[in-house]
Formats: structure tokens, sequence, C-alpha cells
């Protein structure tokens, strides 16, 4: 049973099952399939500071996490400059890791505990028991989470278009800076050449 004590157990699963349909997490299920789901996850605690999810880890991308409690910030690393920046807070009803249960491949972000968390854990191995024990919950499941990413990656594809057109657009503002740089050189170059010479 999710974070654990026998009498608020019920009701902290309750929570978590309200949760994990919210907008931040699979707003698609429906509110028994999402109490099915939350019993096969494992309570989490973290304190502030706690790094969650690395970038670029292979060991431990087999699960994903729902917020229950506190803010998580996500971090990119830019590999040219090894600097961080953070792309952005989530908070209670957020999941994170959702890509890594699906493929294990390297993690593509950070996410640190900004607060004290609360989390509730799906392992890859917890999402092949529900797989077995109730495949009809667990294509639900699939679905929703395939949906959560084709989301994501239909709105990157609109900020790179946005990116890709600002670029565009920098990119027009420098050529036509730099034909104006180049007649005035070309300009101050002729008349350089006009003047006439002083002979000591």
């Amino acid at each position: 049973m999710l974070l654990g004590k026998p009498k608020s157990g019920a009701d902290a699963q309750a929570r978590a099952a309200a949760l994990l349909i919210t907008e931040g997490a699979l707003v698609e299920l429906s509110s028994a399939d999402a109490q099915e789901i939350v019993g096969y996850m494992q309570p989490h605690r973290a304190r502030t500071g706690d790094v969650i999810i690395r970038q670029g880890d292979v060991q431990n991308s087999d699960f994903m996490a729902l917020v229950l409690d506190g803010e998580v910030t996500v971090e990119n690393t830019l590999a040219a400059a090894h600097d961080s920046m953070v792309v952005s807070v989530l908070g209670p009803g957020s999941l994170i890791g959702d890509m890594g249960i699906i493929d294990g491949g390297a993690r593509s972000a950070t996410c640190i505990a900004a607060t004290d968390l609360a989390l509730g854990v799906l392992t890859r191995e917890a999402l092949m028991r529900l797989m077995d024990e109730d495949p009809a919950v667990a294509a639900r499941l699939m679905l929703a989470m395939s949906k959560r990413l084709a989301d994501h990656l239909r709105d990157t594809n609109r900020k790179l278009i946005t990116f890709a057109q600002v670029s565009k657009a920098l990119q027009q503002e420098l050529d036509a800076t730099h034909s104006v740089n180049k007649r005035l050189l070309d300009e101050v170059s002729a008349a350089i050449t006009a003047a006439p010479r002083m002979t000591p």
C-alpha cells in the first residue's frame, strides 16, 4: 500500500490516485485505473537537494515517479558549456522519468528535489507485474503514457519551429548588418584610395 500507515494508507492511496489523473500526469486514466496503478507504486522520500534522476544515467532508468508532495527542478546540462539550465519546476501531480520506464534509455534531464519530497515510484518490474495481473489497466496506462509523450513531442516541435523562425529572422538581420558594414568599409576604402597623398 502506498505511503503505508494502516490507518492513513487508504487516504494516501486515494490522494495519489487523484494526483495521477491530473493535467501534469495521466489525465486520460479513470479513477479506478489510477487506484489500481498506485497500488503497484512504492513510497519514496527525498530531501531538498537530492538528485532523483541524473541526465545521461543508464543504470537507474527503470522507474518513473509521481510527485505527491514538494517540488522538483528539471535541469538540462548543455554539453559544450558544462552549464545546467532549469527547464521547469514541477509540483504535486507531476510525473518524472516516464520515458525511462518505457525504453530504459539514458535519462534526458536531471531532476533535483527543490524541497523535501514524497514520491510514488513505479518500477519497470512493477509495471511488468501489472501487465501480467491486469493487462487491460496496463494497456490503458501505456496508452495514456504514449499520449503524454506525443503531447510533449508536439510541444517540442512547436518550440523548434518558433526557434527556427527566430533564428532565420536573426540571420536576416545579421546579413543586413553585414551588408551595411561592407558598404561602409568599401566607401571608406574608396575614399582613402582617392585621397591625395602627402609627400614629405
